[in-house]
Parts: structure tokens; C-alpha cells; sequence
């Protein structure tokens, strides 16, 4: 019951978040242009090569933080860890800021090219993202913490209201007082710097009392040392494989161009944002079965997991593929802007579902202690991409990336869970392609093409939002119904509802 709760909690929270952070693009796009907005971009591949400074110690104190529910911590080991990482952090924030700030003119004349934004301007918002960067660095350690507390509640609560001020008062700057890229950066840098302190007071009342503060242990950081490692070069792969296609794109084709594929990265990011609640939910619950090696447990935990993953996953991604065009109109109200976006968001979209399907296996992996199979897989996949987005972009433009971006994850959805389950489950392999994967794809896919070809051409906001509901919602149905374990539950709750609305009566 807690584990669903906490899943629930968590959907509730990123729902909110995830509609703040996107409901709000197609109105900074406007107020501040496609060249502007494309250093929107520029921020976020920055803000995911920092990850790669992470050394994998946020996802190791995540996973340690939760081993310490299962007896595996002291109070006083657990706060050395989190004070070494701290200070390890606060002394790469402040290289960040100073390298930001002396790099601005070199990121500014051999990596971006802007034909209509003044160079100063430009230099001047690389500086403040600098800054913000820093502080959403320094997030990270207390977010772990409390993740690994599983103190979902509270967490969620946060960010929904630091959410709400990032994004909507982003909003009310630029459209309101100052239509300006540099007061969108101070905007953010100044609820970055909240956030940090609100998690870090919630932090230290949630770890257990200690007779002492915690300090600096090089002791504690070794024996983390090859789970950490193993993290941080998967982390530095990922960012090889989730920011090449923008790196590329950035480098070779106009602002205004990365400006649209952001959009379009967007959109289609909005089925992360599905998944990262699920996987803040099952990385502690999956390590704190693996703590106390109750492999029942676990199994039972992970096949639900896999369901529940699909069941949200492969509706919404039925729609951004095959409706991307509604969506867009219905987010944007903008014609023009559909037809250049609508193209990559359905290609995006269907390579972000194979990758957000491999999650759940990678949590289980994780929560084993196992990263040498990811890290495998993703060099070489990074040697395979690179190479093949270069060509594709000087050939077939942000198409031609977006593209390769869906060939990647099609192929390691395949491969790597195959590896996976060679070593882990191995008598679940064929279950979870065939009832966790196949039958909902296939059910989502029939039910969707059906609908796109009954449903009339959509010219207004009010019948793209009408044809992209109904269809979800049924195409949503038909999923449930064929994942056998949650029409088991979905069945049982209605018959249960039932009962009681008889017994009522």
C-alpha cells in the first residue's frame, strides 16, 4: 500500500510540475522569439553536461540513504556521507560559475550561431545561466536525500510550488515587465537558489539524530567507490546520448532551428516526466528489497512496476506520435508553428517511449548494485550515434537527428533487456516483451491508427484538446485492459466500488 501511494503521490507532483514547465514554452517562444528561446537550449544541454561532473554520488547517496531504512547505515555514517558529497559539490559550483563566466565569449563565437541576437546579449545570458546552473547543482544532493527517505509527500509538495514560481513567474516576467532573455535567467537563478535552501532545511530533519555532525570522510567515499563510478560513467554516456542531437544541432544549424527542436524535445520530454515518478518510487523500494534479499518481494514489485510503467507510458506516446499535430495546435494555438514542430515531435516521441520502457529494468539493475551493463551499452551506442547525427543533420536537418534519436532506442530497448534478464529474472524475459510490451503496443497502435483515420481534420484549440482526450482516454482503456495484472486490480477496485454503491443504495 505505501509503494502505491508513493507512486501516486509522485504522479500527482510531476503531473503539476511537468504541465508548469510545459504549458509555458509556446508563450516564451512568442515573447521572446525563436533565436532567444533557442538559449533556452543552449541552458539545457549546459545544465546536462554538469550531470557528467556528478561523479554518480547524487544516485549512490539516493541508494545508500534508502539502505539505511534497511540497517545498513548509522546515523553518524550516513551524515559523513552527505557532508563529504556537500562539500565536494559547493567546491564544483563555484568552478562552474567561475569556467561559465570566463567561457561565455568562447561558447559565444565558435559554438552559436545567432544572426539576430546582439553578441553582448548573448555573452551576458551565458554569465547568469553560469550562476543558475550552480544553484540547481546544489539541489541535486538534498533531493537524493529525501528520495532515498522516500519523504514523497512533502517532496512533491515543493516542487509543485516551486514549479508554479519557476515557470509561471517566468511567464509574468517576460509577457508583463521585461520580455527579455536575461530577466528569464534571473528569474530562474533566484528559485533555484530557494529551492536549494528549502531541501536542505527538510534534509537534516529527516536524517536520524546524531551525536555528532556529520564531516568529511575520504573512509565513507571509498567504500561508494564502484557504485559511484559505475553511475557516473553511465551518467556521462547518457548525456552522450540524450544531448548529442542538440550539441550538433546548435553547433550547425541556426538558433532558430534549435529553437524549434527544443520545442519539439519538449513535447516530447513530457513522457519523461511520466516516468521519473515512477522511478523515484521503485529505485528506493527496489534497494530495500535487495537489502534484505527478499527476492519475492522484489519479482512481485518489479512485474507491477513494469505494468504500471507501460499502462502510462504507451497511450500518452500513442497520441504525441499519431496526433502531434492536434497536440501541438491545441498547445500552441499556433498553425505555423505546428507544421514545423508536429514532424519531430512524432518522431521524438517514439524513440523517448523505448527509452522511457527501459527504465524500470535499469532501476532493478541499480538497485543490484549492477551498472557495467549500462555503461557497456552506451559506449557503444555513443560510438554508433555521434557519427550517424553529424550526417544526419548536414543531410536531412533536425529531421535527420530526431531520427536517429528513435533508431538508437529502438535497438537498445531490444538489446540491453536481453542482457539484463540473462542475469536478473531471466524466467521474466518473455513475460515482460510480451505482456509488459508487445500486446499494449499493439492494442495502443491498432486503436490509434483506427482513430486517426475517423477522426476529421482539426482547425481550433477547443477540437484539437476534443480529439486528443477522447482518444487517449481510449486508447488508454484498451492498454489497462491488456496488461493482465493491473485488469486484475482495475477489475477488482470496480467490483469493489460496486458493492459498495449497492450497498448504499
Amino acid at each position: 500500500m505505501a509503494f502505491n501511494r508513493n507512486v501516486i503521490v509522485n504522479y500527482i507532483g510531476y503531473s503539476w510540475s511537468g504541465m508548469m514547465g510545459i504549458a509555458f514554452l509556446p508563450s516564451y517562444v512568442k515573447a521572446l522569439g525563436a533565436d532567444a528561446y533557442g538559449l533556452v537550449g543552449v541552458y539545457t544541454v549546459l545544465y546536462a553536461w554538469i550531470a557528467m561532473l556528478d561523479m554518480g554520488l547524487t544516485p549512490t547517496l539516493n541508494r545508500e540513504v534508502a539502505r539505511l531504512r534497511a540497517g545498513e547505515h548509522t546515523a553518524e555514517s550516513i551524515r559523513d556521507l552527505l557532508r563529504s558529497i556537500e562539500l565536494i559539490f559547493a567546491v564544483i559550483a563555484t568552478l562552474m560559475v567561475i569556467l561559465v563566466w570566463l567561457g561565455s565569449t568562447v561558447l559565444m563565437d565558435y559554438w552559436l550561431k545567432s544572426n539576430l541576437l546582439p553578441r553582448i546579449m548573448v555573452i551576458d545570458a551565458i554569465r547568469i545561466i553560469g550562476f543558475v546552473l550552480a544553484s540547481r547543482w546544489l539541489e541535486q544532493i538534498y533531493r537524493a536525500t529525501i528520495l532515498g527517505m522516500q519523504d514523497y509527500v512533502y517532496l512533491n509538495l515543493v516542487q509543485s510550488v516551486i514549479a508554479t514560481l519557476r515557470w509561471g513567474g517566468a511567464y509574468v516576467v517576460v509577457t508583463f515587465f521585461a520580455p527579455s532573455i536575461l530577466y528569464f535567467f534571473v528569474w530562474q537563478g533566484v528559485v533555484s537558489i530557494l529551492t536549494a535552501i528549502m531541501l536542505m532545511h527538510r534534509t537534516y530533519r529527516l536524517l536520524p539524530q546524531s551525536k555528532r555532525a556529520g564531516r568529511f570522510s575520504l573512509t565513507t567515499l571509498v567504500k561508494i567507490k564502484k557504485f559511484a563510478v559505475g553511475m557516473s560513467m553511465s551518467t556521462i554516456l547518457t548525456f552522450a546520448l540524450t544531448q548529442t542531437d542538440k550539441i550538433v544541432i546548435s553547433r550547425m544549424l541556426p538558433l532558430d532551428q534549435l529553437g524549434y527542436y527544443m520545442l519539439a524535445a519538449s513535447a516530447s520530454g513530457a513522457l519523461l516526466l511520466l516516468v521519473t515518478p515512477m522511478n523515484n518510487a521503485i529505485y528506493p523500494h527496489f534497494s530495500e528489497l535487495e537489502a534484505r534479499k527478499n527476492w519475492t518481494g522484489l519479482e512481485d514489485a518489479y512485474r507491477l512496476a513494469c505494468e504500471w510503467m507501460s499502462a502510462i507510458l504507451i497511450p500518452a506516446a500513442t497520441v504525441l506520435v499519431l496526433f502531434s499535430g492536434p497536440v501541438l495546435l491545441f498547445w500552441t494555438g499556433d498553425v505555423h508553428m505546428t507544421k514545423k514542430v508536429a514532424p519531430l515531435l512524432a518522431v521524438l516521441a517514439l524513440g523517448t517511449l523505448f527509452n522511457g520502457l527501459m527504465n524500470v529494468p535499469y532501476m532493478l539493475q541499480l538497485a543490484h548494485g549492477w551498472t557495467s551493463l549500462s555503461v557497456k551499452m552506451n559506449t557503444l551506442s555513443t560510438m554508433i550515434l555521434i557519427p550517424v547525427i553529424i550526417v544526419a543533420v548536414s543531410r536531412y536537418g533536425t529531421l535527420g537527428a530526431a531520427s536517429a534519436w528513435l533508431v538508437l532506442n529502438l535497438v537498445s530497448l531490444v538489446v540491453s533487456s536481453h542482457y539484463m534478464y540473462s542475469k536478473i529474472f531471466p524466467h521474466v524475459k518473455w513475460k515482460w516483451y510480451r505482456e509488459s510490451i508487445a500486446a499494449p503496443l499493439g492494442v495502443a497502435t491498432i486503436v490509434g491508427v483506427i482513430l486517426l483515420y475517423i477522426t476529421p481534420e482539426v482547425t481550433t484549440r477547443s477540437s484539437s484538446a476534443a480529439v486528443v482526450l477522447a482518444s487517449f482516454l481510449l486508447i488508454q482503456t484498451v492498454v489497462i485492459c491488456a496488461l493482465p495484472n493491473l485488469r486484475k486490480i482495475t477489475y477488482a477496485r470496480l467490483r469493489k466500488m460496486l458493492a459498495q454503491s449497492q450497498s448504499n443504495e
